[in-house]
This record gives C-alpha cells, sequence and structure tokens, in this order.
C-alpha cells in the first residue's frame, strides 16, 4: 500500500518524459516553460515526487476500470492525463500519464485508482510565457466536473450494451465469457450504486467551478450517506444533502502548526495526533473505504473492518506537509515599497492594518505532541460568506453507530442518539478509528507519534504504552469537533499570511480575484470574474483575461451573505489611500 520512490529504469523515464511531453498540449497550464517556485531548503525534489503520488487509502475503483472508461468522443478517459480538468502533469508517477495527485494503488492484490491530497494543494500560475508551479497551494482544477463525468460514463456503460461490451473487452482482455460478463456487471452496479447516490445527491448547479469544492459537505455526505446505514447496501439517502457550500481549496504550508484549521475552524490542529484526524477525516471524504460494524459488545464498534486507511501514508504525508515553505516572490520587489508596506500591515486594523489580532505570528494554544508550539489561528465574524454554516449544524440517522461513544473523550462521550448532529458521526468516526488502529496495525503504526511526544511510551510495555497512548488521545482529541454556536455568528479562520500572494481568489470561498481587490469596498469588488491560472502579479491574483478554462465566477453582493457565494465581508484596508494600498500589496508579495 505505502507507495515507493524508487529509482526508475531508463525506459521507464523515457516513458514517463514521453508521457509529459503529450500532457503539456493537453494541461492549460503548462505554458512554454515549467519553473518551480523555492520553497525552501527542506523541500526537495524526491520530496515534492513523494507528495505528489503518496498512497493515503483511498479508493476510487479498480485501476482496469478508468483506464478502460472512455469519454463521450470516444477517448480514453485518461488519455490527456485529466488536463482537461486543470490537474497537473506528474513526471514522475509511478504510472506515467497520471497527473499530479492520483495513483495507482494496491490493496487486497486490486490495484484501484486512488487520489491523494497534492491533487487539490498544488498550484500552478502563468506569467509572461512561465508557468510556476507551486506545492501545497490552492489547486485549480474542476474536481466536480471529474466526479459528474465519471458518473455519467459508468450510467452509459450500464445502459448501452454496446458501451458494456466495450468496456468489459478492455477490463477483462480477450473475449470474455457470458459468465466473467454477468460478474463485471455486478461489481459495476454494486460499485456504481452509491457512487450514482452521492453525486445525483450531492452535486450542485451551476457547479462548484474551477478552485472550489463543497468539502465539508462532501465528507459529511460520504460518511453519513454511504458508509453507515443498517441495510445490506449502507445507504441513508436522506443523510445526503445538497453540497452548496463550496470554498477555496487552502494553502498547506504552516497549516500543521495552526492551532485550528478548517475554514470555520471548527477542528483542534497544531501536532501529529490532531494532524492524523484531520487527514483520516479527509480520506473519508474523497473514497476511503469506511465500514464500521456493531461487535458483539452493546454499542462497541468496530470502526476500521474492511478499512482502506493508510497510516504509513498518513504520516508521511504530514511530515512532507511540514517541510513545504512558503512560496517566495520569483519577481521583482521595490524596498522602499516593502518596508512602508510592513509598517501599514502591522498597524492596527482599525487603521488598516491586518496583522494585530488577525494575520500576526503569535503563540497559540500548546498542544500535548508539540513541544516547539502552534501559532494562533484566530477564529473571527468579519462579515464574510455565512453559507457553510448551514452544513455544521446539519443532523442526520446514525445506523450502525447508533449508541456508540467513547467514554473518556469529552465531546464524544456521550451515546449517538438514532437522530444527531453529522460533525458528531464524524467526529466519532475519526476518533474511533485512530484508537482503533493500533490495535489491528500494533502501536508501530503510530511510532512517528511516539517517536515526537511519547519517547517514554517508546520504551514502555505494550500495556503501559497503550495506557500512555489513549491519555494522550484523550486530552489532544477532546475538542476535535467542536459544536457550533448557536448565535448566528459566522467565523473563519485568519491565518497568517505568507506566501498568499499564490492563493487567489480570495476570502474562504473564492469571491475575490486579487488582493487589490480585497482592498476595494465589497460594493465595488468585481461582480464577475474569469478564473484559471493567468496570473496579474501588479494586483496580485487572476488575471482579467483567462485562457485555461470558459469558467466564470459570479459574486453576489452583500444582501446575499448566505448564498454560498457573497463577496461581501473583510472591510480592512478598504480605506487606505491609493499610494497605502500599492505598499500594502508590494509587502503582502515580500511574505
Amino acid at each position: 500500500m505505502f507507495a515507493k520512490n524508487s529509482l526508475r529504469a531508463p525506459f521507464r523515464a523515457r516513458v514517463a518524459a514521453a508521457a509529459l511531453l503529450a500532457l503539456a498540449a493537453a494541461n492549460p497550464s503548462t505554458g512554454a516553460e515549467l519553473k518551480y517556485a523555492d520553497q525552501g531548503a527542506k523541500w526537495t525534489q524526491a520530496a515534492r515526487t513523494e507528495f505528489y503520488s503518496l498512497d493515503q487509502g483511498a479508493r476510487i475503483m479498480p485501476f482496469a476500470w478508468i483506464k478502460a472508461l472512455r469519454r463521450p468522443d470516444g477517448a480514453r478517459f485518461l488519455d490527456d492525463g485529466l488536463g482537461r480538468y486543470g490537474y497537473l502533469p506528474n513526471p514522475d508517477s509511478e504510472t506515467p500519464g497520471l497527473p499530479v495527485g492520483f495513483l495507482s494503488a494496491s490493496e487486497d492484490s486490486t490495484q484501484y485508482f486512488s487520489m491523494t491530497c497534492s491533487a487539490c494543494h498544488t498550484r500552478q500560475i502563468d506569467v509572461s510565457g512561465v508557468s510556476w508551479r507551486i506545492d501545497g497551494g490552492p489547486a485549480l482544477v474542476d474536481f466536480q466536473g471529474l466526479l459528474n463525468d465519471i458518473d455519467l460514463a459508468f450510467k452509459k456503460i450500464l445502459s448501452d450494451d454496446a458501451a458494456f461490451k466495450e468496456f468489459a473487452k478492455a477490463v477483462l482482455g480477450g473475449d470474455p465469457t457470458p459468465r466473467e460478463l454477468q460478474h463485471l456487471r455486478r461489481d459495476v452496479e454494486v460499485w456504481f450504486a452509491p457512487y450514482d447516490t452521492i453525486m445525483r445527491k450531492s452535486l450542485p448547479s451551476p457547479g462548484w467551478g474551477i478552485g472550489r469544492a463543497d468539502a465539508v459537505s462532501m465528507i459529511f455526505n460520504r460518511v453519513a450517506g454511504l458508509d453507515i446505514g443498517t441495510t445490506h447496501s449502507r445507504i441513508i439517502e436522506k443523510n445526503i444533502a445538497l453540497a452548496d457550500a463550496a470554498v477555496r481549496y487552502p494553502f498547506l504550508w504552516n497549516a500543521a502548526i495552526q492551532d485550528f484549521t478548517q475554514w470555520p475552524g471548527f477542528a483542534e490542529n497544531g501536532d501529529d495526533i490532531l494532524g492524523l484526524a484531520r487527514n483520516v477525516g479527509e480520506v473519508y471524504g474523497v473514497f476511503g473505504i469506511y465500514r464500521p460494524k456493531q461487535t458483539i459488545l452493546p454499542n462497541v464498534i468496530d470502526y476500521l473492518n474492511d478499512s482502506s486507511l493508510n497510516y504509513p501514508g498518513l504520516m508521511r504525508l504530514e511530515t512532507l506537509i511540514k517541510q513545504i515553505a512558503p512560496p517566495k516572490w520569483p519577481w521583482s520587489l521595490d524596498q522602499a515599497l516593502v518596508a512602508k508596506g510592513a509598517e501599514i500591515f502591522n498597524r492596527d486594523p482599525k487603521n488598516g492594518g491586518c496583522a494585530k489580532g488577525c494575520h500576526e505570528i503569535a503563540k497559540g494554544a500548546p498542544r500535548v505532541c508539540n513541544l516547539k508550539g502552534t501559532w494562533k489561528t484566530p477564529i473571527e465574524d468579519v462579515g464574510t460568506d455565512s453559507r457553510e454554516y448551514q452544513v455544521l449544524v446539519r443532523e442526520g440517522e446514525t445506523g450502525v453507530l447508533n449508541g456508540a461513544r467513547i467514554a473518556f473523550i469529552p465531546g464524544v462521550d456521550k451515546p449517538l442518539k438514532p437522530k444527531d448532529k453529522i460533525i458528531s458521526i464524524l467526529g466519532l468516526s475519526v476518533i474511533g478509528s485512530i484508537i482503533e488502529a493500533p490495535l489491528h496495525f500494533g502501536l508501530d503504526v503510530f511510532q512517528p507519534i511516539l517517536d515526537e511526544c511519547l519517547p517514554a511510551a517508546a520504551q514502555a510495555s505494550p500495556e503501559s504504552a497503550k495506557l500512555l497512548v489513549r491519555n494522550k488521545l484523550s486530552a489532544a482529541l477532546q475538542n476535535l469537533y467542536s459544536k457550533p454556536a448557536a448565535a448566528p455568528s459566522f467565523k473563519y479562520e485568519s491565518r497568517v499570511m505568507e506566501g498568499i500572494w499564490a492563493a487567489a481568489p480570495y476570502l474562504h470561498n473564492g469571491s475575490v480575484p486579487t488582493l487589490a481587490d480585497l482592498l476595494k469596498k465589497p460594493a465595488d469588488r468585481p461582480a464577475s470574474f474569469k478564473v484559471g491560472p493567468a496570473y496579474d502579479i501588479e494586483n496580485v491574483g487572476l488575471s482579467k483575461e483567462q485562457g485555461a478554462f470558459n469558467s466564470t465566477y459570479n459574486a453576489d453582493d452583500c444582501s446575499k451573505r448566505d448564498s454560498g457565494n457573497s463577496r461581501c465581508g473583510h472591510d480592512f484596508g478598504t480605506s487606505l489611500t491609493d499610494p497605502d494600498k500599492k505598499a500594502l500589496l508590494e509587502y503582502l508579495k515580500s511574505l
């Protein structure tokens, strides 16, 4: 299961190079020349290669199926390396032709089409004929388009005999027997039923667009809608809701040391255990296998029954994320303006500043397994779009988890009711999966955590070590998923601004195309703008003209704060003079 970083044979290197050239023609963001942004000495080519294709446990479908799948024009689904959706070429892929963030992963002697976190967290921007690759940056991809096209392709296979026979011949090889065809059709139907259900019930119209996704809704829908039902299918269709609170993908640099994470700041963060919890939830949202079941003991759940979670991969990915430094601005800077902008940035926000109480580097909440400390992540209501908060208060049937709890961890120590908050269902699922991991895989699965924060436990007896791990988990996870306040306050995280120049569009829902536009009053910000990789380095963000995608973001005004697309809020700096705004932008470029 663990992806390897090994040397390729010369022939394989030639194949990969040829694939890269083919993908460069297909991918709209490759530009005339590819360069990598400077992201620190620790971010090496070897680390990048791992990050691009390290298995975390996602299992979309058998790899033979995606290889055989065809587009409406008859082309193979993978022929352009998914470049039509904005995914980026990966010349070092173990499977030539797969883009950054996708891989062929092994599970029980079957190869699966899989994805990993770099698919959504690798950015490429185009400036003056050069494409700049920014690792850990928010991806400019059409994830909904990919999900929807897979759904449509399999609908055709199951409704068109000729299409199914062609698919079966490619999957099985030669001339399949009637029995082989029957078995394959049954397997596809079993796989397709939950996939189609979640796509049909979740995907909104108009869609999320380029560079956005309603990840929280999709995680909620997946865990509560597809995985915990009491029937043979495990589906609870009424637990699936429309995923219409799309947000921009966050950047990953410095993410590991934030003391809170997720746009609404509902998840504690800042050490390896909490990082693992964050990533387990993410894997469950992108096709990780999760099939919890009741054991013979009342209300005791086997959370890792038939699980595909790749704990070594998740641990390694978190280590790699820590090595990604903010990208350095690759163009010239006016140092006099930078100095002036620094003074403005460090003013009180009431006077047009940005740092104090919001975007400064300040000591955060202490964490059990992080002796170096965290960065404070203020969670504030600054008048921005409120749609995501409707997701956090959703409730659903608890299915096989009804009555389950984890007695020693406050927050999930009360038994789930037959109908409960979906955020509680997710919290219980994540924490239960982590606590159970040593029972399935041994304590070695937590060795990186033990090495960092439990040196005594590493030398202790298994019984003593398990007790220490349990106690540390109890302390670190007790408020992992806090409940949203009843009051109508719509708070979002305020992160440190290092590398912010590479993260357009702005605000949590991506409703403002440039930093220059963010310094305008909400009513003066663009009501619509094109989305793509072409970059404006003067205004710091998306160029007005884009050639890569036919994608336009239509932003609502402040009268529609709950639409998911409001450009309202974050009025800080909007009253600065034009020269001060120019200086502030120059300083933000330098971070």
